[in-house]
C-alpha cells in the first residue's frame, strides 16, 4: 500500500557555494605576521573528532591533513611554530579501523549517485572496500594532534583509554589505542608530556551529541557523579563536566602555556538534525514513482491521493475520533492531499492513552487487535516543525532510510514507519529531549567560558558560529557557506562533522580569537584552497 521513500528527503545537490566578496579574517597584505604575547613554538591540540579532522563518517589521512589544528599549525610556523605531528592513517584515504584484522570502524562516506524522483537528490553511502588501518600495532613517538574521535570530557582524564584490551568492552578508544604512548596513559597525560607552549582545547560536544544522535535513548545523568557508570549515549552531569574540564585546563596551563578553547554548538544547528523534514508526506511522495513513456520516472500523484484517502478512512480518521473523545484530538490530523503532512512518531513524554484506545477500538476490532492498536498508538502523534526550537521535532538524518520501510514483526498494513507505524525513540528528538540537550549545552558552555576567563585563555564561540551558519550563512573568500546538508559547503556527508572547507572556516575563527586575546595578527587561510566535499574516487 505504501511505497518506499528511502533517500528522498535530502536537499538538492549544489556542491559549490555561491559567490561573495566578504572575508571572515581581514587581510592586510604587507603587514608582517607577529605572534603577539603568545609563544607558538610547541603547539598541542586536545579534543575529540572535531580536533582529529573526522569527516564523512570516518577519520582518514586527507581529513587529518585538513583538520583545523593542522591548519592552525601551518599559520603558527609563520611566527616560529615548530613541527606539528599527526597520527596519520593509511595513504588509501578510505578510513576505517581493524582490531586483529576484524573491522571495527567503517569506511568514509561519498556521493555514490543521484535519485531523480520525486526530486534530484544525492545517494550517499560508504565507499566500497574494507578497512586496512590496524590498531593492534600502535604508532610510536609523540603526536601534537591529540584529537580522539568519540571522546567525552572525562575520557581525556582516564588512564587506560588507549589500551587495546579495553576496546571491545568500551573501556578504551580505538583511535587513541593507535597512538597512546602506553596502554596505561591518558590523553591529557600524553598532551602535557610534550610541554606545550600553546594549546587548543575543544571538547564536550560528545557529552551531548551521543545522546542526541541516538534520538535521546540514553539517560540524563544529572545527579550522578560517577561517569564510570554512564552509558555511551548518556548526558553528562554538569558538575562532572565542569570538574573534568577544569582539570584539563589546569593541566594544560600548569607550565605557563597559553591557549584557546571553544564551546559547544547546539545540536539543532547541524544538518544531522535539520535535513529530514518533520512533515515530508505529500501525495507525490506517498504515491511513489512510476516509469513514463519516455523512460524517465515521475511521482504518481493519483496513487498518492488514493492512498491518502485510504489511510484517512482506515486509520487516521478512527484515531482522530477516538483521541478527540479523550481530549487529545490534536495529536492526529487527517492527511491532506494539497499540503505536506507530519510523520507519525512516538512521543514518550505524552500521557499514555493505550488503555483508553484499547477500550474504544474493542467493539469494532476485537480485543486482540484493539489491544495492539492501543499499544502502538497510545503515545503516537504527528511530528511538527514550527518556528520555535521548543516545539519542533527533529528527525535524525539516519532516519531517512527508515521512513516508508516495514517495522519488523509488525503486521501489514500498520507496519510502515512514519506512515502507519510511529517512528520510535531512536528515530527522532522530541521537544522534551531537545530541552534536556539545550539545558546541558548551556551549562557546559558556562563551565567552558568560566575556565577560559579564569586562566586568561582565548575563547572561540563555536555555538554562535554554528548558529550563524544555520541562520544566515557566512561569506568568506568569495564563497557563501551555510549549514544545509551537502549544498551548504561547510559540513561533510555525515551531517555532523565539518568538511575540509568547514574546518578551514573554523581554523580562521580560532585565529580571530587568538588575535583578539594575545595581540597576534594572523590573516587566516583562503577557503578556496579546501574542497567542499571529498570525491568518491581514491584521494591518493
Amino acid at each position: 500500500m505504501i511505497k518506499n521513500y528511502k533517500g528522498l528527503f535530502l536537499a538538492s545537490l549544489t556542491i559549490f557555494a555561491a559567490c561573495s566578496d566578504d572575508d571572515t579574517v581581514a587581510t592586510v597584505p604587507d603587514e608582517p605576521i607577529t605572534a603577539g604575547s603568545a609563544d607558538f613554538s610547541k603547539y598541542v591540540s586536545v579534543g575529540n573528532s572535531l580536533t582529529a579532522g573526522f569527516s564523512d563518517n570516518a577519520l582518514f589521512k586527507a581529513g587529518q591533513l585538513n583538520s583545523y589544528p593542522n591548519i592552525l599549525a601551518s599559520q603558527f610556523t609563520l611566527v616560529g611554530g615548530g613541527e606539528f605531528k599527526l597520527p596519520l592513517l593509511g595513504d588509501d584515504n578510505n578510513g576505517g579501523l581493524t582490531l586483529a584484522g576484524t573491522p571495527i570502524q567503517g569506511l568514509r562516506y561519498a556521493i555514490q549517485g543521484f535519485n531523480t524522483c520525486p526530486s534530484v537528490t544525492p545517494i550517499i553511502g560508504p565507499i566500497p572496500g574494507v578497512p586496512t588501518n590496524e590498531i593492534g600495532v600502535p604508532l610510536t613517538g609523540q603526536f601534537n594532534n591529540m584529537g580522539v574521535p568519540g571522546a567525552k570530557v572525562f575520557h581525556l582524564l582516564a588512564p587506560g583509554y588507549g589500551n587495546a584490551a579495553g576496546v571491545l568492552t568500551g573501556q578504551a578508544n580505538p583511535y587513541f589505542v593507535r597512538f597512546a604512548s602506553s596502554p596505561t596513559t591518558s590523553v591529557i597525560a600524553d598532551a602535557v608530556a610534550q610541554n606545550p607552549t600553546f594549546f587548543s582545547l575543544w571538547i564536550g560536544n560528545n557529552d551531548v551529541l551521543s545522546y542526541s544522535t541516538s534520538g535521546g535513548t540514553g539517560l540524563n545523568q544529572v545527579g550522578n557523579m560517577n561517569p564510570a557508570t554512564y552509558g555511551s549515549n548518556d548526558l553528562t552531569d554538569p558538575t562532572v563536566f565542569g570538574g573534568a574540564y577544569n582539570q584539563l585546563v589546569t593541566a594544560l596551563t600548569a607550565n605557563g602555556a597559553k591557549g584557546v578553547v571553544a564551546n559547544i554548538p547546539y545540536v539543532y544547528t547541524i544538518p544531522f538534525f535539520t535535513t529530514v523534514p518533520a512533515n515530508p508526506l505529500t501525495s507525490a511522495l506517498i504515491g511513489g514513482c512510476s516509469e513514463q513513456p519516455d523512460g524517465t520516472t515521475a511521482p504518481n500523484i493519483p496513487v498518492g491521493d488514493a492512498t491518502i484517502d485510504q489511510l484517512n478512512t482506515l486509520l487516521y480518521g478512527p484515531l482522530k475520533t477516538a483521541l478527540t473523545a479523550f481530549g487529545a484530538g490534536d495529536r492526529i490530523e487527517l492527511l491532506s492531499k494539497t499540503s505536506a503532512n507530519g510523520l507519525l512518531i512516538k512521543d514518550e513524554s505524552l500521557p499514555n492513552l493505550s488503555a483508553q484506545l484499547t477500550a474504544a477500538f474493542t467493539p469494532s476490532l476485537g480485543a486482540a487487535t484493539a489491544a495492539f492498536y492501543g499499544q502502538v498508538y497510545g503515545q503516537a502523534r504527528q511530528a511538527k516543525k514550527t518556528s520555535s526550537v521548543a516545539t519542533t521535532d527533529y528527525i535524525l538524518l539516519t532516519t531517512q532510510g527508515v521512513i516508508g520501510t516495514n517495522a519488523p514483526s509488525i503486521p501489514a498494513p500498520v507496519n510502515v514507519y512514519g506512515i502507519t507505524y510511529p517512528l520510535q525513540d531512536q528515530h527522532v528528538l522530541v521537544p522534551s529531549e531537545v530541552a534536556e540537550i539545550q539545558t546541558a549545552t548551556d551549562q557546559f558552555n558556562l563551565a567552558i567560558k568560566a575556565a577560559a576567563d579564569a586562566h586568561g585563555l582565548a575563547f572561540m564561540d563555536a555555538n554562535a558560529l554554528l548558529q550563524q551558519l544555520r541562520s544566515t550563512g557566512i561569506r568568506a573568500n568569495g564563497l557563501q557557506l551555510g549549514a544545509a546538508y551537502v549544498s551548504g559547503g561547510a559540513f561533510s556527508l555525515d551531517g555532523v562533522h565539518p568538511g575540509a572547507r568547514g574546518y578551514a572556516l573554523i581554523a580562521n575563527k580560532f585565529l580571530e580569537a587568538i588575535n583578539a586575546t594575545y595581540g597576534s595578527n594572523f590573516k587566516g587561510v583562503d577557503l578556496n584552497n579546501y574542497p567542499s566535499q571529498y570525491p568518491a574516487t581514491p584521494l591518493n
